[in-house]
């Protein structure tokens, strides 16, 4: 594919693709599959209600909706469901049997559908959804812009749910369903406005609603930052979160792009800029060099809704402003590599895997991500890494199964951390696993990538208990009520109180290389607990209990963060040992990062490795690749360039890792 670029002013190159299609008969069957997700759109009848209305409701009081769940039934076919509890003598859910935050997103598959294939259908579905969305939309009075929820079978709005939604009632305030919108009606204006021009007139009427809301209630904090333990987080992002505003910030920048106004052109230069403001750590400091998703903690970070990397990219690339795209250009070519060695797209790295559950949502949030920034960075080796994740779809995950199914469309709900597979195939599993899909047909040399749909190696990040260690001194192992802290989680539930004098030590298996040692551990402001940190009566650091600023607008007191040791443990069978002073101290667990971590997928004939480096130097690899035919080895850098290329006619594949950067050997 060739691609025009301009360097701007940071130095970096935004990319714009010169898109030339490929012939039809070189081009595989299409993954993308709307069977199941037009299995679980209906309509229904609204009523007149003051403060809502959609397009022409007057002539067509049909609108389209989206059920939110669906079940297996015994016969294999399927069963559509709402949220909450249910009334059978009512037909009511506690929550509803639809809602906006779907129904926005299933707009997006069918426009992108449309866009992509011209059909009709797709056209269609999409107009019926946009419809019934902004009926969910309140037009008049204080809450105007913003978006109740759920609906009910027949129609009608619940603003308060059981169990209740923050906010309460649901359009009282900013709120995740507020940004879908926002993303729906941005893509709804591009793919409308040379279509219809009456329909993306009122589509930019209601996203001029809805920036509006968001300048009334988030906006009009811009430029104003709060503490969380010490360090400057924007007050500007939508509920605290850059996962949440990134998902408006894809619906601005198309909206934007398709020449959108002043207000939104700022909006989206706002929240980009928020988002940005949260890029954290390196190749070898948590997180890693992600982009944090929620402004309240340092140790949080999840996969679903983590389209920060391309809602940054994209906002770069409309702004025309690089400085936007590099800390995306960080998250894809260095935490994305880190990320798929130690374990996948969790649903919650807390900042131990705790939840290691893992669904449509993330595994799509980050293959979106590492395209959009190959789109607007033109960097191919990002593509490599896309392919990689989404060979999850293919069986590349831990029940060693596909979650997606060409044949009907279905994307299974979630895949648990021990391989139990969730067999439902509701509305937001479906949603991502087709913008998945949507993506992957627009790229084949991707798709391909992806049916590699077999783990065949994973050697990256481990996580050792405290309370495995053996303890001496007075330690002691303390289960709290809860192990979420307010802002993290402690992993396996428990930790390990080092009262002065006391210490753990830790015997860890053999390693064939050195590795990063960073203890998980509370800080806390005014600690003066230290614990130092040694193998085989060799030194390797010190942590500093009290190293924390303020709690500031954090919602608990410190924070449970990874600490990275100066002096790295070295290969073979070791000890590793704690002891305290000063004061009390507080671990959960120990993270142990290889300076090479690797990932290897199979399938289809062929067998991919990922390579990534947490060195300061360049590191040399031997790894074994079967397959026919000589590897391709191609060595990119921690910004994702490509440093090298070369090929390798042996089963033994060397190869060279750089600093913080990735290497991809395909056969």
């Amino acid at each position: 594919m060739k691609r025009r670029s301009v360097l701007l002013g940071s130095g970096l190159a935004l990319s714009a693709p010169l898109l030339s299609a490929a012939p039809a008969e070189a081009r595989p069957a299409r993954l993308t599959n709307l069977a199941h997700l037009d299995f679980l759109r209906d309509t229904v009848t609204v009523p007149a209600l003051d403060g809502h209305t959609t397009y022409r409701l007057d002539r067509t009081p049909e609108v389209g909706v989206l059920w939110t769940y669906a079940e297996p039934n015994a016969d294999g076919t399927y069963r559509r469901i709402g949220g909450g509890a249910y009334d059978p003598a009512t037909g009511i859910y506690g929550q509803g049997a639809f809602n906006s935050d779907d129904i926005a997103r299933a707009a997006v598959v069918y426009l992108r559908h449309w866009r992509q294939t011209g059909a009709a259908a797709s056209r269609a579905a999409s107009y019926a959804l946009l419809r019934g969305l902004t009926y969910f939309q309140t037009a008049t009075g204080p809450d105007a812009g913003n978006v109740i929820l759920w609906m009910q079978s027949d129609g009608t709005l619940n603003p308060s749910a059981d169990p209740p939604d923050s906010p309460d009632p649901s359009d009282s305030g900013p709120s995740y369903w507020l940004a879908r919108t926002v993303w729906a009606l941005g893509e709804g204006y591009a793919a409308w406005r040379s279509a219809d021009g009456d329909f993306a007139q009122f589509l930019r009427q209601r996203l001029d609603l809805a920036v509006s809301a968001l300048n009334r209630q988030v906006l009009r904090r811009y430029g104003t930052w709060q503490t969380i333990d010490g360090k400057r987080t924007p007050a500007w992002l939508i509920v605290d979160g850059a996962d949440a505003t990134a998902e408006a910030v894809l619906g601005l920048a198309a909206y934007v792009e398709a020449g959108g106004g002043e207000p939104a052109r700022r909006a989206l230069r706002q929240f980009a800029e928020g988002i940005a403001a949260l890029a954290d750590g390196d190749a070898r400091t948590w997180p890693f060099g992600a982009v944090r998703p929620w402004a309240l903690s340092l140790s949080d970070w999840h996969a679903w809704a983590s389209q920060m990397p391309a809602a940054l990219a994209r906002a770069a690339r409309v702004l025309g402003d690089a400085r936007l795209a590099g800390p995306a250009v960080t998250d894809a070519a260095v935490f994305t590599p880190w990320l798929l060695t130690s374990g996948g797209p969790d649903n919650g790295r807390l900042p131990a895997r705790i939840d290691r559950s893992q669904i449509a949502y993330g595994v799509d949030s980050r293959l979106q991500s590492l395209l959009a920034v190959a789109a607007t960075t033109g960097r191919d080796g990002l593509r490599r890494l896309a392919g990689i994740l989404a060979a999850w779809y293919f069986g590349a995950n831990a029940a060693g199964t596909a979650a997606y199914d060409p044949a009907t469309g279905r994307t299974v709900d979630g895949i648990a951390g021990d391989g139990t597979v969730n067999r439902n195939a509701g509305a937001e599993s479906t949603i991502h696993g087709l913008l998945s899909m949507l993506a992957l047909d627009a790229d084949p040399q991707v798709a391909a990538l992806a049916r590699q749909g077999r783990i065949a190696e994973r050697v990256g990040s481990a996580t050792v208990e405290a309370e495995q260690a053996t303890l001496s001194g007075g330690a002691t192992v303390v289960t709290p009520p809860s192990a979420w802290t307010g802002e993290s989680q402690y992993s396996n539930g428990a930790y390990v109180r080092l009262p002065t004098g006391s210490s753990v030590r830790f015997r860890l298996p053999a390693a064939d290389q050195p590795r990063l040692v960073l203890p998980i551990v509370e800080l806390q402001p005014g600690s003066a607990a230290v614990t130092r940190w040694s193998s085989a009566d060799r030194p390797l650091g010190t942590v500093q209990h009290g190293r924390i600023g303020p709690q500031g607008a954090s919602p608990a007191p410190g924070a449970l963060l990874p600490v990275t040791l100066g002096a790295e443990l070295p290969a073979g069978p070791t000890d590793l040992v704690a002891t305290a002073s000063g004061g009390d101290a507080v671990l959960d667990a120990v993270m142990l990062e290889p300076l090479v971590s690797r990932y290897v997928i199979t399938g289809a004939g062929h067998t991919t490795v990922l390579l990534h480096s947490a060195a300061r130097t360049a590191q040399p690899a031997t790894i074994a690749v079967p397959g026919a035919g000589a590897a391709v080895v191609e060595t990119y850098d921690d910004t994702g360039a490509l440093r090298g290329r070369s090929t390798a006619p042996g089963s033994t594949v060397r190869a060279v890792v750089l600093p913080g950067g990735f290497t991809v050997i395909q056969r």
